[in-house]
């Protein structure tokens, strides 16, 4: 029966697609008691004929009054909490193509405790001083949340001494007591989110533009600094990505316990916790992309999601070569190949199943989306690469696109077919591992390599490098890997003494190595929601893989420390010393548990020794020096059990 009834949902989720074109909005926003009203029109057209249902998502906060149609009939409507939904009934079938308004009346408190549409994540709140509503908190009737772009008039009220801010071109009125604030959004995009504020903003003129930054409270120090660093990003990715819809942005902070960032037309949000005491570089940058990539240009459906998070990330990138150098984006490639590799289902052509900010969301979305445009970066070659990031947007503006829609461009301006690569790493799921045979031959003119590549997955194809180090300067040739075994011949003039494949790890692929990081990764990420036991079987499986692997010992050993497992999380701390120590940093942090264990068990002098061996190693990852230092001084004591 539940499955019928699960079916029948599905069907009646099939029978009433809908397009929205329009929200009108009027919102009443009282600080005081931390309450919205709003009448809301919602102008829509049927994907579908003979629709008698629609469904809009709205924060279960927000309890509806009154839904009319375009004639001024009272409809039926039907909440289901658990879904954070609104059926409306009609008493007539809509057809297909017809536009039609509904008429919602709604009021509610946010004071940013209530449960969120996104599993504790807070995206709604009204404060005595301040208020945000971003339009993941569903704080209007919502429609194929971030896929059902719209235009949007949003008039808003709020007391005397309060301005708000939103996408749009603005205009106000007063009345006695509250101003209203008018703010029109012409475009197809989601301008359905808006902040209210008290102070006046800081503007700063950079970037040839003009930037206004609403920061409170120790934020406010940082204002003049992030308006800045806004104004660069969108200069520097204008020159990536084209022209923006618009090079003045409006910074605006959240709260500490939102995302870190979220971007709306013209608005980056930020929270208290991201903005820190030092500009956040690679988040202006993450969110500053998000300007072209989910604003301008938008996913058709949330299968296409991934164009967006991984061109914002893939930006982010670019500003840590800048700040950093290739040596740290190398490094910081290597951790996007891992995380991809964390989740195997589903492919990223089916990323709409995973739950909205979950880990396994970023890491298919973002992590996996942007190591795939780094191996079409590859394919294609720089030049064709940086010329699709311009024109793919310019050509798309304001309107949805697919993964088809990239793939066509792709191939368009990279001249090669790109069927299989986006088969591969977009409809599928899993990754190669290599295996390289090859034999030596002298020739006339030099040396002749032939080999054949060996890896276990049908539909592969993709250009793959070879590294071929000779008596002089390597050698690099590139080779078309298809399918599973592609023989290949290679003419080198030096006397050929070993050849690797995909040297510099551009190919998303299965390693020894790669194996033990993700193992890695996948226990990192149970232990950080306290699921010790999976945490430690994925530990397992990368020492079952490389026993000297001194990160997952330490890891293991973390886990002991955590349930006071002394004995057994020194035994783990030592294996991390004898281990390959890889990263670096294991060695100070580990002598600096061990002298955390020592001091636990009554035994200073040993423990004291661990924090010397500490500071010897001059190591200061995360200020691994002050903590040996404090330690020193004084022993370190367990906090109290709370069990």
């Amino acid at each position: 029966m539940l499955a019928a009834m699960a079916g029948a949902a599905r069907a009646q989720e099939r029978r009433t697609r809908i397009d929205v074109q329009h929200y009108r909005v009027e919102a009443d926003i009282n600080p005081r008691t931390q309450s919205l009203s709003a009448t809301v029109a919602v102008r829509f057209e049927p994907l579908e004929d003979r629709v008698s249902t629609v469904t809009f998502e709205l924060h279960n906060a927000l309890n509806v009054t009154r839904v009319t149609d375009s004639k001024g009939r009272e409809l039926q409507s039907r909440r289901n909490a658990p879904d954070f939904t609104v059926n409306v009934m009609f008493p007539e079938p809509l057809a297909k193509g017809k536009v039609e308004t509904l008429l919602f009346t709604y009021d509610g408190r946010l004071t940013g405790q209530e449960e969120s549409p996104i599993y504790g994540i807070r995206f709604a709140s009204i404060q005595n001083d301040h208020a945000y509503l971003l339009y993941p908190a569903r704080w209007i009737p919502t429609n194929e949340y971030t896929a059902d772009a719209f235009a949007a008039l949003l008039r808003v009220s709020v007391p005397d001494g309060f301005k708000v801010v939103a996408p749009g071109l603005d205009t106000k009125e007063t009345a006695p007591g509250r101003t209203v604030y008018q703010f029109d959004f012409t475009r197809p995009s989601f301008p359905a989110s808006l902040a209210v504020v008290t102070a006046d903003p800081v503007v700063v003129q950079a970037g040839g533009a003009t930037q206004r930054v609403f920061f409170r409270g120790d934020s406010a120090a940082m204002a003049r600094a992030y308006g800045e660093e806004a104004g660069k990003q969108m200069a520097e990715l204008t020159a990536l990505f084209g022209l923006p819809p618009s090079a003045a942005l409006t910074l605006v902070e959240t709260d500490p316990n939102t995302p870190n960032g979220y971007a709306a037309p013209g608005l980056l949000f930020l929270s208290t916790k991201a903005i820190g005491k030092e500009v956040n570089h690679r988040l202006v940058a993450n969110q500053a992309a998000r300007q072209w990539w989910g604003n301008m240009v938008y996913p058709a459906t949330r299968n296409h999601i991934w164009i967006m998070h991984s061109m914002a990330r893939y930006a982010e990138l670019l500003e840590l070569e800048q700040q950093s150098g290739p040596a740290a984006v190398e490094a910081e490639m290597k951790d996007v190949y891992v995380e991809a590799l964390t989740v195997n289902e589903p492919p990223i052509s089916q990323s709409s199943r995973l739950e909205d900010y979950s880990p396994e969301y970023w890491a298919v979305t973002s992590a996996k989306g942007t190591a795939v445009l780094s191996m079409l970066r590859f394919a294609i070659g720089d030049e064709a690469f940086r010329k699709l990031l311009k024109e793919f947007p310019a050509a798309h503006a304001w309107k949805p696109v697919t993964t088809a829609d990239l793939e066509k461009a792709a191939e368009l301006i990279g001249q090669r077919d790109l069927k299989g690569f986006f088969i591969q790493w977009i409809e599928s799921t899993g990754a190669p591992e290599f295996k390289l045979e090859y034999t030596v031959f002298r020739t006339s003119k030099g040396f002749r390599i032939m080999g054949k590549v060996s890896q276990d997955l049908d539909t592969f194809r993709m250009p793959v490098e070879l590294k071929i180090e000779t008596e002089g300067n390597p050698e690099f040739k590139t080779v078309d890997v298809v399918g599973q075994q592609s023989e290949f011949v290679v003419e080198t003039f030096g006397r050929p003494k070993k050849v690797t494949i995909d040297p510099n790890g551009r190919v998303l692929r299965y390693s020894d190595p790669m194996r033990v990081a993700v193992a890695i990764r996948r226990g990192e990420m149970f232990a950080e929601v306290s699921e010790f036991g999976d945490a430690l079987k994925e530990y397992q499986k990368a020492l079952d893989t490389n026993k000297n692997s001194s990160l997952a010992h330490y890891r293991v050993a973390e886990l002991f420390f955590l349930q006071r497992n002394y004995q057994s999380a020194a035994n783990e701390f030592r294996s991390a010393l004898d281990g390959d120590l890889d990263p670096k940093w294991i060695e100070v942090w580990t002598h600096i548990n061990l002298g955390k264990i020592f001091d636990i068990t009554g035994q200073r002098e040993r423990a004291v020794n661990e924090y010397n061996l500490a500071v010897r190693t001059k190591d200061d990852t995360q200020g691994a020096q002050e903590e040996a230092a404090k330690y020193l001084k004084s022993p370190y004591e367990r906090p109290a059990a709370n069990f």
